[in-house]
């Protein structure tokens, strides 16, 4: 381990940003967790990732290069974040910002892209064709097709937490209607937790936020739920629901050795995995004559975008 080359990844998400010194077989030497400012523009973003950096640095000097994973529209391979749903960043050249900041060489690509990379590359099953996703402040996906990830002609493709799955829907963050990322997010969760709660104001979920001193958030319907609460179970049964929607036109398009979950909801398990390989088998295309794709957690959990971005910078440092 003494002579693995080290990078530092970084996953920039819509409520923290995480980062590690991660060596060539994953493992995490180092760890850095900041909540995501609630000013998250380019220059108060460039300022705390330069802060993060500098610190895990220090612990670890030999790096040699540093990866970001981050949520929105990333031009590949220039690095360069065009528009974010959930974040302020817009046109931010966050990767010669880096690299003129650090003189370290920094590659910067989609979050649930560098995730899936993790996933397929590392994970407890290896995987050759495979799409990640991962199901926390959004809706993101990572694809890997032939062992590599897919992004298009400019880095812009995979955007399928924002396939339409009802257009007549709610509002989503990109501005258009029932996108997928509306139904089976946590923010979807934590729309419908706060109309579970006003109407039923004497509910786990109600009496969780109340007894905190918080707005509910699907963190709380998330607690209620496993705590036994039927109400909050219900709305994973929704969400879940819609995810395997999104997932059988997924393994409609492509076909795939699986479908891995990761973010920071697929820690509930069958709570969340239950209703969503239901549904993706329930709308799943010509069971008879292809086989059903297994919905699988991700090894990684909330790791794998930092640590798919490290080994991203080491393949290209």
């Amino acid at each position: 381990m003494s002579n693995a080359r080290r990078a530092i990844g970084l996953d920039i998400g819509g409520t923290k940003i995480a980062g590690a010194v991660v060596a060539e077989d994953g493992s995490m030497l180092a760890e850095l967790t900041e909540p995501t400012p609630d000013v998250s523009d380019a220059a108060t973003m460039t300022a705390l990732l330069l802060e993060m950096v500098e610190k895990l640095r220090a612990q670890h000097p030999d790096v040699v290069a540093i990866g970001v994973g981050a949520a929105g529209t990333v031009e590949w391979p220039t690095g360069r974040i065009r528009w974010a749903p959930n974040n302020a960043y817009r046109d931010w050249e966050i990767r010669a910002e880096l690299e003129s900041a650090t003189g370290l060489p920094a590659v910067v690509d989609n979050d649930a892209n560098v995730a899936g990379l993790a996933e397929a590359r590392l994970g407890d099953t290896r995987w050759s064709d495979m799409i990640l996703v991962t199901v926390g402040t959004g809706v993101g996906s990572g694809i890997v097709l032939g062992g590599k990830i897919y992004r298009g002609p400019h880095g812009l493709g995979a955007e399928l937490g924002h396939i339409i799955v009802n257009p007549d829907g709610p509002r989503c963050g990109c501005g258009n209607y029932g996108c997928l990322e509306a139904y089976a997010s946590g923010t979807a969760l934590t729309h419908m937790g706060r109309e579970s709660a006003a109407d039923d104001p004497d509910g786990l979920i109600a009496t969780l936020a109340r007894e905190a001193g918080v707005e509910v958030t699907g963190q709380t319907v998330t607690k209620a739920a496993l705590q036994g609460d039927l109400a909050a179970q219900e709305l994973f049964g929704r969400l879940g629901r819609w995810l395997g929607v999104g997932i059988a036109s997924m393994t409609t398009i492509f076909e795939l050795e699986a479908v891995v979950i990761g973010g920071g909801l697929v820690h509930t398990g069958d709570l969340l995995l239950g209703p969503t390989r239901l549904a993706a088998r329930e709308f799943a295309y010509a069971l008879e004559a292809r086989p059903l794709v297994p919905v699988v957690p991700g090894t990684f959990g909330s790791d794998a975008g930092k640590i798919g971005a490290a080994l991203l910078a080491l393949d290209h440092a």
